[in-house]
């Protein structure tokens, strides 16, 4: 790769993507890697940030998750890990039913579903994403994925929530287990989650009137383990120009400002998520549950949930069972 240092006044170790530590294969998919590389230029100033420039928003995308897998391509890989449903695959059998409950309410099919309904706009953004990963990959062959060693475009659709951990991870682990038990003799039981207890972040936003500088200020606290996210500022010819901290593996900035708004995120323990107690009556050809005065049949599907043990992988078989309001997770009083 070339390196061009003090092109820019105050910034220093510009990175210009393209050239000679391009991939050199003659794929479809390499050719559009290096075109992409091209079209970006990455800064880093003295403490180290990165500054994405592209042409177009797909190039700052390509860019920026490129600057970020630089800095820790591994917390990027474990983020999707869990977003996936395939943390069991690096770390075993005590991953199997947070990966089970990812799967319960994110299967692979449902996202590739919503890629296939993508508009072309957003869907050229996710190619843009995947292939800032795999040039990564493929320029830095010392790097070694644990599991995933090709990113494809809608596995970004599975991590859109950019905080400390989703509202699923409200659902007791230990519960879930009891309702679907694995047919792994032995099998460690995942620790319960409280979901009584307190937590979140604090956001403050202060006027004009009331700041010394009189500016607006926006100040967060946002609860989160140190380097939890990354800072880079993102910008494109098309107009994109924005500054602040992207959670490991997204390429949107999460919390942070561009010239004319700020924005920033909180977590609270607000009713986030409904949950319904379904009444379930056995009838032939199977299960079914009450709704009104009539009674509906339970979905059925199965969850296979690949997990690591030694140095191969082997499979766990789930049958699983949905309503129309959702994945069944637990049993409780009957219900």
């Amino acid at each position: 790769m070339r390196r061009m240092r003090f092109l820019v006044p105050g910034l220093v170790a510009l990175l210009a993507l393209g050239g000679s530590g391009a991939a050199r294969c003659d794929s479809v998919e390499s050719r559009r890697w290096r075109n992409e590389a091209d079209a970006v230029s990455i800064v880093r100033d003295q403490w180290g940030i990165a500054h994405v420039y592209g042409r177009s928003d797909g190039n700052a995308v390509f860019g920026t998750v490129y600057a970020q897998a630089e800095d820790d391509f591994h917390r990027i890989e474990r983020n999707y890990l869990t977003a996936l449903g395939r943390l069991a695959e690096s770390e075993g059998e005590s991953a199997i039913y947070s990966d089970l409950r990812q799967r319960l309410f994110f299967g692979p099919e449902q996202l590739q579903l919503q890629y296939r309904r993508t508009p072309a706009w957003l869907k050229s953004l996710l190619v843009a994403w995947a292939d800032g990963l795999n040039f990564y990959l493929a320029t830095h062959p010392a790097v070694k994925p644990d599991v995933i060693r090709h990113f494809d475009p809608w596995m970004a659709l599975s991590f859109t929530e950019g905080s400390i951990g989703g509202d699923i991870e409200t659902v007791d682990l230990g519960k879930l287990k009891q309702l679907y038990p694995s047919s792994a003799a032995g099998s460690p039981a995942p620790p319960h989650s409280d979901s009584s207890s307190t937590g979140g972040s604090n956001g403050f936003a202060i006027a004009p009137s009331r700041s010394a500088s009189g500016h607006a200020l926006l100040w967060i606290n946002p609860h989160t383990s140190f380097y939890f996210r990354s800072e880079l500022q993102m910008v494109s010819e098309q107009g994109l120009n924005v500054y602040g901290a992207v959670t490991w593996g997204q390429f949107f900035v999460y919390q942070g400002f561009n010239a004319r708004n700020g924005w920033m995120h909180t977590s609270y323990g607000g009713d986030a998520i409904d949950e319904y107690a379904e009444t379930i009556v056995e009838k032939p050809p199977g299960l079914y549950y009450r709704y009104g005065t009539g009674l509906r049949r339970l979905r059925v599907s199965r969850i296979s949930v690949s997990v690591k043990q030694g140095d191969h992988r082997i499979s766990r078989r789930f049958t699983v069972y949905h309503s129309h309001h959702g994945p069944i997770v637990r049993a409780e009083d009957g219900k």
